[in-house]
């Protein structure tokens, strides 16, 4: 049992409207996630907002869904294992790397392994991962400016994945397989 409302536009606080209508045109369907969040407008456009700008940026699709299921299963937050299951399986990746992203274990390309492990080592140091590490991620042909996208990735899916948890936001019927 959760003490939130999982809100309808019609229910919503006017303020989320706007974004829900929009989510839910584009997904075809209003996520349960969306409806909970939605009680604080701020909040759902944060999400939404830098989301939006983790997308646009420059590392590969694949090499962000590796910080968000990273985050994701670092976090417990079972609705975004299997949302991001859905989308790495939509991404045609090799489904080992998304196993061992769900197992949060090593990855087998060394490249994607190194977005993870660094990913780790900000969270673990919070910012403070140290010229070593990001050398060393640099190493693998990223850039400073992929080290702070992995920074924005962090904050966007670390706000998703507590929000989700603390509003006990449960995996909707369009994703149960990936669960």
């Amino acid at each position: 049992m959760t003490m939130f409302t999982r809100h309808t536009i019609e229910s919503a606080p006017a303020a989320s409207r706007r974004s829900m209508t929009a989510v839910a045109a584009k997904q075809g369907y209003l996520p349960a996630a969306v409806g909970l969040l939605a009680e604080s407008p701020e909040a759902l456009e944060g999400f939404l907002r830098l989301s939006a700008a983790f997308d646009a940026c420059t590392l590969e699709p694949v090499a962000r869904e590796v910080v968000i299921m990273t985050i994701a299963v670092r976090n417990g937050c079972h609705l975004c294992v299997a949302m991001h299951t859905a989308r790495l399986t939509a991404l045609g990746a090799d489904p080992a790397l998304t196993e061992a992203l769900r197992a949060g274990g090593p990855l087998e390309e060394e490249r994607l392994e190194a977005v993870r492990a660094f990913t780790l080592r900000v969270l673990a140091t919070a910012g403070e991962a140290g010229d070593e590490s990001v050398a060393e991620f640099l190493g693998h042909g990223f850039t400073r400016r992929n080290a702070l996208e992995i920074v924005l990735g962090i904050g966007a899916y670390t706000l998703s994945t507590l929000a989700n948890r603390l509003t006990a936001a449960p995996v909707d019927e369009e994703l149960r397989a990936f669960a």
